[in-house]
C-alpha cells in the first residue's frame, strides 16, 4: 500500500469536502499528502472497513475520516467527514 501516486475524487467526496470548515479541509489536505507518501503511516490508522470487501478508511484527525477504494496506483476517494460517515461509506 505504499507509494500511491494519484487520487480520484468521486462527486460525493467533492461535495462533502466543500461542506467542511476551512480548518477541517486543512486537516484533510494534510492527510491526503500523507496518504500519497505512505498509506501505512501510523498517523492515518489506515484499515479496511468491517463488513466490506474493498472500502478502506483513514484518519485525518480524532473525528475526521476519509473513505476510499484502492485500484492499482489509484486512491478513489469516496467520502469525507466526521466519524459518522463510516455508517454510509
Amino acid at each position: 500500500m505504499n507509494s500511491i501516486n494519484k487520487f480520484i475524487w468521486l462527486p460525493r467526496f467533492k461535495r462533502d469536502y466543500k461542506k467542511l470548515t476551512p480548518q477541517s479541509q486543512k486537516r484533510i489536505n494534510q492527510a491526503l499528502l500523507q496518504m500519497e507518501r505512505d498509506l501505512k503511516h501510523p498517523s492515518l490508522e489506515t484499515k479496511k472497513l468491517k463488513g466490506t470487501n474493498s472500502i478502506w478508511e483513514a484518519r485525518a484527525s480524532k473525528s475526521l475520516r476519509i473513505t476510499f477504494n484502492l485500484k492499482g496506483k489509484l486512491i478513489i476517494l469516496r467520502t469525507v467527514g466526521e466519524h459518522k460517515i463510516l455508517n454510509r461509506p
